[in-house]
C-alpha cells in the first residue's frame, strides 16, 4: 500500500528524514515511532505530498505521492497532528463541506458521521463553530473527517494526542477495525505502550533514520529486550552520532 525509496528532506544542510526504505501492506498497522523532532511528521507530509521530497520517492497504491497528489487523496484519510477549521464553520458543516470534496452523496455523509460522531461522543458539538472547539474536540473532528469517505489508508499523526482515554479507546478500536476489514493504517506516535498495544509492525525514527523496523515480536526476540529497552538503546546509539547528513566536529 506504501512504497517509500531513498525518502529524503533536506532543509538547507539539515537532513530532517536520511534515506528512508520502507513497505507497508494491506491490513497492516504500522507506527512510526519518535521522540519529538525525529522526522515523522515530515514523513507524514511528504506522504500527503505537502513536502516535495528532495530525494528518493513515496508512492501509494501506486500513486506516486507529490505528482499524483490527488489520486492519493482519494485513498487516503489523513490526520494532522494540528488540524485547522474555518473558525466560523459548525462542526456538522465542516464535516458536510469534507463529504461533499470527497464525492460523497449527502445521504452516505449522515449515515457515516452520525457512526463516527456517536463513537467519539461528538454529537453535543456539532453545532458549535469550530473557533470554540478545544484541542480534543478539533482532534475528533478532524477524526470524523478523517474517516468519512471509508479509504483504503489511514494516516495518523499522533492521532490520540488531546484525547481523553475513552476517545482515546474509540480512536484505537477504529484503527483496529479498519485493519481487520483489509485497509492499511500508518500512525505516527512517541507512545511506547501506544505502540505495542496497536501495531502489527514498528519503525523506530532517530535523528531523521529508520533506525529498526519489524514486527514487535521479531524485534524483541532478535535483541532479546522489550520494547521499551530497544527503543531507549536506539536513542543512546543516536546521541553519540551527529544528526543525519552532518559532520562529527
Amino acid at each position: 500500500m506504501i512504497s517509500i525509496r531513498t525518502l529524503t528532506k533536506k532543509f538547507g544542510g539539515f537532513k530532517a528524514v536520511a534515506d528512508m526504505n520502507l513497505d507497508v501492506a494491506r491490513g497492516e498497522i504500522f507506527t512510526l515511532l519518535g521522540p519529538n523532532g525525529a522526522g515523522k511528521t515530515t514523513t507524514i507530509r511528504m506522504l500527503m505530498g505537502i513536502l516535495q521530497p528532495s530525494e528518493g520517492s513515496a508512492a501509494i497504491d501506486g500513486f506516486d505521492c507529490f505528482s499524483d497528489r490527488v489520486e492519493v487523496m482519494r485513498r487516503v484519510g489523513y490526520l494532522p497532528d494540528e488540524p485547522v477549521f474555518y473558525d466560523y464553520l459548525r462542526g456538522r458543516e465542516i464535516i458536510r463541506f469534507t463529504g461533499e470534496m470527497q464525492g460523497l452523496p449527502r445521504a452516505a455523509i449522515g449515515e457515516r458521521a452520525a457512526e463516527l460522531v456517536a463513537r467519539l461522543e461528538l454529537d453535543d458539538a456539532l453545532e458549535e463553530y469550530a473557533v470554540n472547539y478545544s484541542k480534543g474536540m478539533r482532534k475528533k473532528l478532524a477524526i470524523v473527517c478523517a474517516l468519512l469517505h471509508d479509504p483504503p489508508l489511514l494516516i495518523l499523526d499522533e492521532p490520540t494526542n488531546g484525547l481523553d482515554p475513552f476517545a482515546t479507546r474509540a480512536v484505537h478500536a477504529l484503527m483496529q477495525e479498519h485493519a481487520g476489514k483489509g485497509g492499511s493504517v500508518f500512525f505516527s506516535t512517541h507512545l511506547l505502550d501506544q505502540a505495542e498495544k496497536l501495531c502489527h509492525r514498528v519503525g523506530i525514527m532517530a535523528k531523521g533514520t529508520l533506525a529498526a523496523v519489524g514486527p514487535l515480536d521479531e524485534l524483541r526476540r532478535s535483541q532479546d529486550a522489550s520494547l521499551e529497552e530497544i527503543f531507549f538503546a536506539v536513542m543512546e546509539g543516536a546521541r553519540g552520532e551527529p544528526p543525519a547528513g552532518e559532520e562529527r566536529t
